[in-house]
């Protein structure tokens, strides 16, 4: 009887456990999905320039955007890391984001590039006062370095 009862029992148990994993995996692509539909931020720019140098980079769900000098290449930014630029996004406050000072002032005699961060939320942009490359003010220091990762991963 029992043997019976388990064979029974099994393609129910077999199929259960295929949909329970699947589950697992949806949920996973929905809350990437999920972090891209909730947040309000669009875009995180980064602008570098010199005398010789004119460098925008620009952060949007599912792509990187460099021009650099007039030529532009595009890579692929996942949803994970625009994820984790958007949290640090967050963090910010952007009302005060053009007040903030730079700790150093190399971009005044050309030892350094002239950088600032512009964040586009619904349309608005928030930018901030200019700084050093390499050298943002310490409220931009985590956005920042979170930005260059990605940078240097592409």
């Amino acid at each position: 009887m029992n043997y019976k009862f388990l064979i029974m029992l099994s393609p129910f148990i077999a199929f259960n456990t295929n949909c329970t994993s699947r589950q697992k995996v949806d949920t996973a692509v929905v809350t990437s999905n999920d972090v891209q539909k909730r947040s309000k931020i669009k875009k995180v720019e980064i602008t570098e320039q010199t005398r010789g140098t004119n460098r925008l980079i620009t952060f949007t769900p599912g792509s990187v955007t460099t021009t650099e000098n007039g030529n532009v290449s595009v890579d692929v930014l996942s949803a994970v890391a625009w994820g984790n630029i958007i949290k640090q996004a967050e963090l910010i406050d952007l009302d005060k984001i053009a007040l903030w000072q730079s700790p150093s002032e190399g971009r005044f005699g050309d030892r350094a590039l002239a950088s600032t961060v512009s964040i586009t939320v619904d349309g608005k942009a928030y930018q901030s006062s200019s700084f050093d490359s390499g050298r943002p003010p310490k409220e931009l220091e985590n956005l920042y370095r979170e930005l260059f990762k990605e940078i240097k991963a592409q």
